[in-house]
């Protein structure tokens, strides 16, 4: 279930719709952040001077955007987990063999991040820039951590977060998604076939540390194009599996 505050703070509350919504907005005027929020011009200006004054928005004309103080902030959270630091050159490697994006992604509050992402030339983008926020159910690296969770966990995250639709091949059905991981549970490798991104594909693996627990899966994305059945269902899940075996070993001894 969403972890409700015993004594939620207003101001802070009003603080962090400021800044969400600014990051919404790409920047914005006070007056339309007063409009957005259904506040005051008086109260979001307070609060916009304080952000000012503590470096986490700067002011460009009349324009109010977030500073760069996310991204220090940001840099800081990722390189905390060890599973970042030791599977960045594991993906740098396994990119040259996919001729798309190779990314690692952690489950945190019932969502995917991806941690890190590598992109070979020329490769289109594929909505996978660190930070971005994925739904588990509809992405192969969700449903790789999905797959190695209790079911218990399983059922607080659905109920949290639900199973909206992407795309026309999303999961969208609980005994469905079922089905699904435990399928992805046998085989130990997890598809996503234009469930998240029309057009695109990915593989992922799970990767568990030293007590099996799982911490994060690593994959690769690409246009179906690219993948084609051979490639999408054996040539790339073999090389996921050494890389996996990899970043586990490293995760153990380094």
């Amino acid at each position: 279930m969403t972890y409700k505050a015993k004594n939620p703070v207003q101001a802070t509350q009003r603080s962090l719709d400021i800044i969400e919504t600014l990051w919404e907005l790409d920047g914005a005027r006070l007056t339309t952040l007063a409009d957005r929020l259904e506040l005051p011009d008086s109260t979001v200006h307070s609060h916009l001077s304080t952000l000012m004054e503590r470096g986490y928005v700067v002011k460009s004309g009349k324009t109010y955007r977030l500073s760069l103080r996310f991204l220090q902030l940001g840099i800081y959270t990722r390189d905390l987990r060890k599973l970042h630091r030791v599977a960045k050159a594991e993906l740098e490697e396994l990119v040259d063999d996919v001729g798309g994006v190779a990314s690692l992604v952690v489950e945190e509050n019932g969502q995917g991040v991806f941690l890190h992402s590598v992109t070979s030339d020329g490769a289109v983008p594929l909505e996978t820039t660190p930070g971005t926020h994925v739904h588990l159910h509809a992405s192969s690296f969700g449903k790789a951590i999905l797959a190695n969770l209790s079911d218990t966990r399983v059922d607080e995250i659905v109920r949290r977060h639900g199973l909206p639709t992407y795309t026309d091949q999303t999961i969208a059905n609980e005994d469905a998604l079922r089905t699904e991981l435990t399928e992805t549970r046998e085989r130990g490798i997890a598809y996503d076939d234009e469930e998240r991104v029309a057009g695109a594909r990915s593989v992922a693996v799970p990767v568990k540390n030293e007590s099996g627990q799982v911490v994060g899966a690593i994959g690769a994305s690409a246009p179906t194009g690219r993948l084609s059945d051979r490639r999408f269902t054996e040539e790339l899940p073999e090389r996921l599996r050494d890389a996996s075996n990899v970043v586990e070993l490293k995760l153990i001894y380094s």
